[in-house]
């Protein structure tokens, strides 16, 4: 499976992109991003861009492509309503629209974050925001999408947060992750769950358009024992009804 990845530099996305070096369900990896990852591997294309609205010159990245992992974004504190939807929901859609233009028959996966509301009319205006984004690329003719929710992400396998104090947090949290994670399995999972999750779902479809974090837990543990071999290569699509 080729797959485009948005936001390999960021926690989540460095994740996913760790993920996709390892799993042998992806083929290539075309990572677009603004600086570079770090990261050498014969699967991995890193293309340098720094215009997240243009992508007339990427064509050929995202042509072929057979499903797109979308771990970019930026956080809502300062950012007024418009501001925030510039960023979030028109950055999104407009690299949404180049990959369907490029590769129709793609699957889009897309991590927005637990409490998104889909109803665009709460009060917390992230999640409006984040809520018209997922509604948008719902509506887009991709051969299937998928949005991502978790709650609490630990950091797994070297992946830092570029946030400072978000990493301090990480840090003290990190080794109480299991505790955390057994009193609260609603809401928490790890880099390295949701980003075997996103290959697995893109791979292997899911029943559910939205994943939250038990989700996104389960089809990472399905995606790990396939790898295993214990299961065969494709679980079925009814992972968890």
């Amino acid at each position: 499976m080729k797959v485009v990845l948005f936001g390999p530099t960021g926690m989540i996305g460095a994740g996913a992109l760790l993920e996709c070096l390892a799993s042998p369900i992806v083929s290539a990896v075309a990572a677009i991003t603004r600086s570079p990852t770090g990261k050498s591997h014969p699967k991995l294309t890193e293309v340098i861009h720094q215009d997240f609205f243009d992508y007339a010159r990427l064509g050929t990245t995202l042509s072929g492509c057979e499903a797109c992992l979308f771990c970019l974004g930026v956080s809502a504190v300062g950012l007024n309503e418009d501001r925030y939807s510039r960023l979030t929901h028109d950055l999104t859609l407009a690299a949404a629209a180049a990959v369907l233009e490029a590769s129709p028959s793609a699957v889009f996966c897309y991590v927005s974050g637990a409490g998104t509301d889909s109803t665009e009319r709460g009060r917390a205006m992230w999640a409006r925001v984040k809520g018209r984004t997922e509604n948008a690329l719902l509506a887009m003719p991709f051969r299937a999408a998928y949005m991502f929710r978790p709650g609490y992400i630990q950091p797994r396998k070297g992946i830092r947060s570029k946030t400072r104090w978000y990493q301090a947090f990480y840090s003290i949290l990190g080794p109480f992750y299991p505790q955390l994670h057994r009193l609260f399995p609603r809401y928490t999972t790890t880099t390295e769950h949701l980003g075997r999750a996103l290959i697995a779902a893109a791979a292997w479809g899911y029943p559910r358009r939205i994943l939250d974090s038990p989700d996104i837990n389960d089809l990472s543990a399905l995606a790990a024992a396939s790898t295993a071999g214990s299961l065969p290569p494709a679980p079925p699509t009814g992972v968890r009804g």
